[in-house]
């Protein structure tokens, strides 16, 4: 089964249980993907390009609680918490800090990379193998650390 026939399923079920978080959140994903299939000329998108949408809201919302944190508005944190934790069971498995440190190491060394300056040529080649399960920003922070070590 792709990830939109199971977010279809699970939008149905939804339904069905009364369930209007879920369902709203389902749909706001579902909705994100056929925006992207339009804008991609109805070109029906597969299992990688939807998870990359949905690391896309994830992130968004992130931000978003982060903002919300900061100005004390704990009904929309438990809202956007909620939102988050939906859209996580269609993430693949996120890696480990120490996973994401080891991908790192391998791929600082792969590149030769020594200065905070060569920091583009790691996460050129890290991004691939972490996009959709690991934060850009531990990824970042990862890199940071390494080079200026």
């Amino acid at each position: 089964m792709t990830l939109k026939e199971q977010l279809a399923e699970d939008m149905k079920a939804a339904m069905k249980a009364h369930e209007k978080e879920e369902l709203a959140t389902i749909r706001m994903i579902r909705s994100a993907v056929r925006q992207a299939e339009i804008d991609g000329g109805h070109k029906e998108l597969d299992d990688e390009e939807v998870i990359a949408i949905l690391a896309k809201e994830l992130k968004q919302r992130k931000d978003s609680m982060e903002e919300f944190q900061k100005g004390g508005r704990e009904d929309l944190v438990a809202k956007t918490q909620a939102e988050i934790d939906v859209l996580m069971k269609y993430m693949p498995a996120q890696l480990t800090e120490e996973e994401v440190r080891a991908l790192v190491k391998e791929a600082v060394e792969k590149t030769g990379a020594s200065t905070p300056k060569d920091m583009g040529k790691v996460m050129g080649a890290l991004m691939p193998k972490v996009k959709g399960k690991a934060d850009g920003k531990l990824v970042n922070r990862l890199v940071k650390e390494m080079l200026q070590g």
